[in-house]
């Protein structure tokens, strides 16, 4: 079965940087969009930042560009999120997602997510 393991998050401090990885298994790796959505306590999930299935195209939320950086490496099956200039507002969990390239919005697979804390 299709399976996606995150790894990296942990406490950082205002300021500071993480880099997160996402293993991919069961799947095609190649043949999926990634992504990476947060989830704070007591909000929506959001999306964080997305990247194509060859890697040539990215998009990032107005809230992390110029701070985040989503890469992928198809040969490894990983799918990463390099965050520097860390927040508290950046507190949340982080989880990765794989969709299908030819629906718009639509991710079918997902982690367990990772605890990115941020402290002031």
């Amino acid at each position: 079965q299709v399976q996606l393991v995150e790894s990296g998050g942990g406490l950082v401090q205002t300021g500071g940087s993480l880099s997160l990885s996402c293993v991919a298994s069961g799947l095609t790796f190649s043949n999926y969009k990634m992504a990476w959505f947060r989830q704070a306590p007591g909000k929506e999930r959001e999306v964080v930042a997305a990247i194509g299935w060859s890697g040539a195209s990215t998009s990032y939320s107005n809230v992390v560009k110029g701070r985040f950086t989503i890469s992928r490496d198809n040969a490894k099956n990983t799918v990463y999120l390099q965050m520097s200039s860390l927040k508290p507002e950046d507190t949340a969990v982080y989880y990765c997602a794989a969709g299908n390239p030819n629906f718009a919005h639509r991710y079918d697979y997902w982690g367990q997510g990772t605890q990115v804390t941020v402290s002031s």
